[in-house]
């Protein structure tokens, strides 16, 4: 979901089946202003990450941590073969559980 990607926010939040509060409240956005966005004006890019985040990539921003951040960041630049791992392990325990 780039800034130049014509995405339609509508189409997402019905396929899910949630109101605009519901949709909107998730990324701390109003449902009026979900709504303006709905209707076409420009969202911004920060907006557009969230989205990204909740609505497809399924991630609650609401357990993400400052230092969690910090430690995939440390992982990825200095242990990527641990980070593929890790996260071939994580993808595994999901599927059993």
């Amino acid at each position: 979901m780039k800034s130049n990607d014509k995405v339609d926010v509508r189409e997402i939040r019905r396929k899910l089946g949630l109101n605009q509060s519901q949709f909107w409240s998730k990324i701390g956005v109003t449902q009026s202003g979900g709504s303006r966005y709905e209707s076409g004006r420009s969202i911004p890019r920060p907006v557009q990450a969230l989205l990204k985040l909740v609505h497809v990539e399924q991630i609650d921003i609401s357990k993400i941590r400052k230092d969690d951040f910090e430690v995939l960041e440390y992982l990825r630049a200095t242990q990527p073969d641990v980070l593929k791992t890790l996260k071939k392990e994580a993808k595994a325990s999901r599927k059993k559980g």
